[in-house]
């Protein structure tokens, strides 16, 4: 759909871009999005979306880094977009239904004691509405 008139039909160019029939504006399939701009191939944004999102423990740059082989300064730069445009989405958003809430401890691995207590460890709660089916 063209994001100047609403029509949609149009043709893909061949730089990549696509263009409306009706007003003959020209965009990208990732103009307005946070690939906008990018050089990155999208291959890449997505194993890093997967990667933020499955692991329960974090991530961190440089273990980011290692996983799709792009540079440290490229890595962190990457977490930390896709993690504005996340704490951005539900900004202000109440959460409804069957509220599901953990909590655990945020720190460096360090010798000593371990859990609840533990130095250089700080205690975090997360919540996450779960839907529930609508006949049960």
């Amino acid at each position: 759909m063209c994001p100047d008139c609403g029509n949609n039909t149009g043709c893909q160019l061949s730089r990549g871009l696509y263009q409306c029939h009706r007003c003959h504006h020209q965009t990208s399939l990732t103009a307005g999005t946070i690939f906008h701009g990018t050089h990155l191939p999208l291959t890449t944004w997505c194993l890093a979306i997967y990667l933020l999102t499955q692991r329960k423990s974090g991530l961190s740059a440089l273990q980011l880094s290692r996983e799709p082989g792009v540079a440290y300064n490229t890595a962190w730069k990457l977490k930390h977009k896709l993690l504005q445009v996340m704490h951005e989405r539900n900004q202000g958003e109440r959460l409804s239904g069957r509220i599901e809430i953990d909590d655990a401890y945020l720190g460096d691995e360090r010798p000593g004691k371990r859990g609840r207590g533990a130095e250089h460890k700080f205690p975090f709660v997360a919540a996450d509405a779960v839907p529930v089916p609508e006949d049960g």
